[in-house]
């Protein structure tokens, strides 16, 4: 087997949770396959493509290494595409900021309170 549906595949390197999710992420424009954005799930993909997924706010380009129709454990999936250094950097980056980030719920003031203030509440309600 040297080709596969992209949908298909994204599914089995666990890009996605379901085929369904894939697809629906194609149609949405989200995915490009060696620098064209693709609409349709069936297109299909080979070994060497170069694939970009847009999820979040976060761009992750891969280099297709194998192609597989099964999905398997994590490790398994990994062998499956090498994520360019770009792409790393870029998600390493994105992670250190949502680690900076200061905690939404600091900055309410009013509002739903945190678990920590609802322990407080009952502690002096005597529950």
């Amino acid at each position: 087997m040297d080709k596969i549906r992209l949908d298909k595949w994204l599914w089995a390197a666990r890009f996605y949770k379901t085929r369904s999710l894939a697809a629906h992420e194609i149609g949405a424009g989200r995915i490009q396959v060696n620098e064209q954005t693709i609409t349709k799930p069936a297109r299909e993909i080979s070994a060497g493509d170069l694939v970009r997924v847009r999820k979040t706010g976060l761009e992750i380009t891969v280099e297709i290494r194998a192609v597989s129709a099964v999905r398997g454990p994590a490790p398994q999936a990994a062998l499956l595409y090498q994520e360019t250094p770009d792409s790393a950097t870029a998600r390493a980056h994105a992670a250190e900021q949502r680690r900076l980030a200061p905690e939404p719920a600091l900055d309410l003031s009013t509002g739903r309170p945190t678990k920590r203030d609802r322990r407080l509440i009952d502690q002096i309600r005597g529950r």
